[in-house]
Parts: structure tokens; C-alpha cells; sequence
């Protein structure tokens, strides 16, 4: 609710009730709104206490078994089968360069040379 809304509202109570019975109204209102904002923070505080004796109380769980399938139940490391024994053995290539030799060719010139078409 805006500033002139409240403004409003102020000259329309103003107007019904009067300017000798508005000083009255205006602290009833202002008592009930008090009772009410004490009422819930009392409300409020005694459901926090009730979830910390709630959570006092509480044992621990034991831990859960670990379902069957999914990622967290496979083993660290795999055991060693057939095939990965044949694969393990077979030498592996290294993903360096091989030296340069005498006889290798050099890499072409990033120059190309142009083609001439031939005359008819």
C-alpha cells in the first residue's frame, strides 16, 4: 500500500467516524495489531522449540545399503578379466613424435606453385 493510499484511507476515516473518535479507533487498532504480532511471534517460538526437541530426541539412522546398480555400489578399481589382461599386454603407442631421421622428407612450402593451363 502506497503513500497516498494510506493518505486516503486516513481522510476517509476522518470523514465517518469523526475527528473526536478517531484518536480512540486508532489505538484499538494499534493494540490489536500488538496482541496479534505477539501472538505469532509466541506461535513461532514454541514450534521452533518443539522442531529442536524434536530433533534432540532423534537417534541416527544407521547407514543405508547401497543400491544395487547404480554408480556409488561399483567397485573402486575393476578386477582384472581376460580380455583386459590381453589388452595390457600389447605394447602401447607413445603419443609423442617420432625423431626425425636422415631420409625423411621435408613438409611441403605452405607456398603452393600456381598450374599453368596447358594452350590448345
Amino acid at each position: 500500500m502506497g503513500f497516498s493510499e494510506t493518505i486516503f484511507l486516513f481522510f476517509l476515516a476522518l470523514l465517518i467516524f469523526g475527528p473526536k473518535r478517531l484518536p480512540e479507533i486508532a489505538r484499538q487498532v494499534g493494540k490489536v495489531m500488538n496482541d496479534l504480532r505477539r501472538a505469532s511471534y509466541e506461535f513461532k517460538s514454541q514450534i521452533e522449540a518443539e522442531i529442536s526437541n524434536l530433533e534432540m530426541d532423534k537417534k541416527p539412522l544407521p547407514p543405508s545399503p547401497r543400491p544395487l546398480g547404480a554408480i556409488a555400489s561399483l567397485p573402486a578399481k575393476p578386477e582384472p578379466t581376460a580380455e583386459s589382461s590381453a589388452l595390457s599386454t600389447q605394447p602401447v603407442a607413445s603419443p609423442e613424435p617420432a625423431a626425425a631421421t636422415a631420409d625423411a622428407q621435408p613438409l611441403p612450402n605452405s607456398e603452393t606453385p600456381q598450374l599453368k593451363a596447358p594452350d590448345a
